[in-house]
């Protein structure tokens, strides 16, 4: 039997300086009510123009690393759809950064699915025997994306950064990654898009419709995957897009509401780090405990999707100051 990935720690990082509606609403043609009723979000992080992609991803995984036993990383991969330059890849910098230098570091990019993407990627490290340990870490800075006025699109966005540690394992302990259910349909691939340079362009009520079709549809194959029946399903990890999307991604799954993990309403959308980010806070705060058989789906620009399941394991060195929404 292969090796499995097994979750082994977790980390996040949120940069200091937030924006609400009302800050939002003071500067273009938009409302609290207006924003709240549509997103459910009530204000983001927001990255100053001196706090780079990689800052964010050295924050989150040291965090993940200092709540670790591993005694090193053997590879590491960034998901981001905002890396600081086009070349070279942010990862290779953020290794550096964390005393990893000739550790093999790349960048994935699949939009807001990078992050599940990325962790397929280190799977397949540890399967192949290339890697022990994989550091994975989803961060974005999606805030500078819209274009300033645009009131459709700036209330969306946020900034941060998620990791996790990824060990090698068996397949039946609490923490292994079961199969990664994945896909993608270029042929949707300007429903949200950005140009290079430029700014972000979303194609709205069709987003919505894909989001929540593929989310249902990848999750339902990730939990047959694991041998799970919906019903077992103790936690749902959606990404963030906003809290319409996964309200109607859960009510499709039937999952409960109260199963459903949020930090959508004072984070936003984080894109690549919306999961790990949301998986730190949920542990830190007790919302996902030891035991819980969890489910993560993720929708992107791409069109990229995809889920994966895990039962949460006993992660011995809680992470703190992440933040602690619901």
């Amino acid at each position: 039997m292969s090796p499995a990935a097994v979750l082994a720690a977790v980390g996040a990082a949120l940069p200091p300086h937030t924006v609400s509606n009302d800050d939002l609403a003071a500067r273009m043609d938009t409302s609290d009510e207006w924003i709240r009723s549509r997103t459910g979000i009530t204000s983001r992080h927001v990255a100053g123009i001196d706090q780079s992609t990689a800052d964010l991803a050295v924050q989150a995984a040291a965090q993940a690393l200092n709540g670790s036993y591993s005694p090193g990383v053997d590879a590491l991969v960034v998901a981001t759809t905002t890396p600081d330059r086009c070349c070279p890849a942010t990862a290779p910098t953020v290794a550096a950064r964390l005393g990893l230098t000739g550790v093999p570091a790349h960048d994935v990019a699949a939009g807001c699915t990078g992050f599940l993407y990325a962790l397929a990627t280190a799977a397949g490290l540890i399967a192949a025997g290339t890697a022990e340990t994989v550091l994975v870490i989803g961060a974005d800075r999606l805030a500078s994306l819209p274009r300033p006025d645009d009131r459709t699109t700036v209330p969306l966005f946020g900034d941060g950064a998620g990791a996790v540690l990824l060990r090698r394992g068996d397949a039946d302990e609490a923490g292994a990654l079961a199969p990664i259910v994945l896909g993608s349909d270029g042929t949707c691939a300007d429903l949200i898009a950005a140009a290079c340079p430029g700014t972000l362009h979303m194609g709205g009520a069709d987003v919505f419709r894909h989001a929540v079709e593929r989310m249902s549809t990848a999750s339902r194959r990730a939990a047959t995957a694991a041998g799970w029946d919906l019903a077992a399903v103790d936690r749902l990890v959606p990404h963030q897009a906003n809290s319409r999307i996964t309200s109607f991604v859960a009510r499709r799954l039937g999952v409960p509401d109260a199963r459903r993990l949020s930090n959508v309403a004072h984070v936003g959308n984080t894109g690549g780090a919306s999961i790990p980010l949301l998986l730190t806070q949920a542990h830190a705060d007790g919302r996902l405990q030891s035991g819980h058989r969890t489910l993560l789906t993720a929708f992107g620009a791409g069109l990229p999707w995809g889920a994966v399941a895990l039962t949460w394991p006993d992660l011995t060195h809680p992470t703190e100051g992440a933040g602690h929404d619901r």
